[in-house]
């Protein structure tokens, strides 16, 4: 049975309460959230949409005024603050959980017909829950916390929002204590990267730094290296602990031009990726994986973990 809808209810011809009608595409509230899709929009108001169960239970576990480090503890509300869903959907896995948690929580759930859950996805095949979220980036300094970060990834100009969502899940599994989306990087509340995050935007703390040159002189003052990698590097990624043991901080460039001459050449040290077939390079994401995964794993060797 699909939870029931908290928009209120009315009364049926027996006297007894009925649950409200779905809100259809033409109701205010989803024509309010539906706008949401542009950046403009979500900048303006300070929220976005989270599409998807993985996503929304996320959202929920999160609270983005909380920093991982702090003694207090999340609320459990996080950064939700309204749930949309189809009662097509309510019955697959994760959805009746995260439907169930955000009604314990207090949190308004809205049961929408169908062509309203399309106009909220932006996929192909909605996923039939999308929760309405507060904005998570955060500036500089809150993200990377009171002490020194042992890893950042710091996407600098990336411009395809699945990459940047894979580089947010990829230093989520790793372990990293930030990520700053530095230049003229997507937003990270787009869509598609949120979806490409598998609910990761929620457990990092993100950044956004126009001013790539400033956001690295900030990184260098918290005692951070500053690594990138090239084809010519000084060192292969494999034989380069005694570098990547400290705190290290990886820029990965745009996914067509990589790295600007000028941010390469503020990395403290050229780390190559060896490849031993005919294939010319790695992908953005695949790179940002090698590097973030070497990092972690001579930190831990070390002893130096966070």
């Amino acid at each position: 049975m699909a939870p029931r809808s908290t928009d209120g209810s009315a009364r049926g011809a027996d006297g007894g309460a009925r649950p409200a009608e779905p809100l259809s595409e033409r109701n205010p509230r989803v024509v309010s959230a539906v706008k949401l899709h542009r950046a403009p929009e979500r900048r303006k108001r300070g929220l976005f949409l989270a599409e998807g169960a993985n996503a929304v239970i996320a959202a929920l576990e999160s609270r983005p005024d909380a920093h991982p480090d702090s003694a207090v503890q999340p609320t459990g509300t996080g950064a939700c603050t309204e749930i949309f869903y189809a009662a097509s959907a309510a019955g697959r896995p994760g959805i009746h959980d995260a439907l169930a948690r955000a009604q314990a929580c207090g949190i308004p759930v809205r049961q929408v017909t169908e062509r309203a859950a399309a106009r909220l996805s932006e996929t192909v095949t909605p996923q039939g829950i999308v929760a309405v979220c507060r904005l998570l980036d955060v500036g500089l300094d809150e993200a990377l916390g009171p002490a020194t970060p042992g890893l950042v990834a710091v996407p600098v100009g990336v411009a395809d929002p699945g990459n940047a969502g894979t580089i947010v899940r990829i230093a989520d599994a790793m372990g990293a204590r930030a990520v700053v989306l530095a230049g003229d990087s997507v937003d990270p509340h787009n869509g598609k990267c949120v979806r490409s995050s598998a609910g990761s935007v929620f457990h990092v703390p993100i950044a956004r730094r126009r001013d790539t040159a400033g956001a690295l002189a900030e990184l260098r003052d918290r005692g951070v290296r500053i690594l990138a990698t090239a084809a010519d590097g000084e060192v292969d990624v494999d034989d380069a602990d005694d570098i990547l043991a400290g705190p290290t901080a990886w820029l990965f460039g745009n996914e067509a031009h990589g790295l600007a001459p000028g941010d390469a050449a503020a990395a403290d040290h050229r780390v190559r990726i060896p490849i031993g077939g005919r294939a010319e390079s790695l992908n953005l994401a695949t790179a940002a994986a090698i590097c973030l995964h070497a990092s972690a794993r001579a930190q831990r060797r070390a002893g130096t973990r966070g």
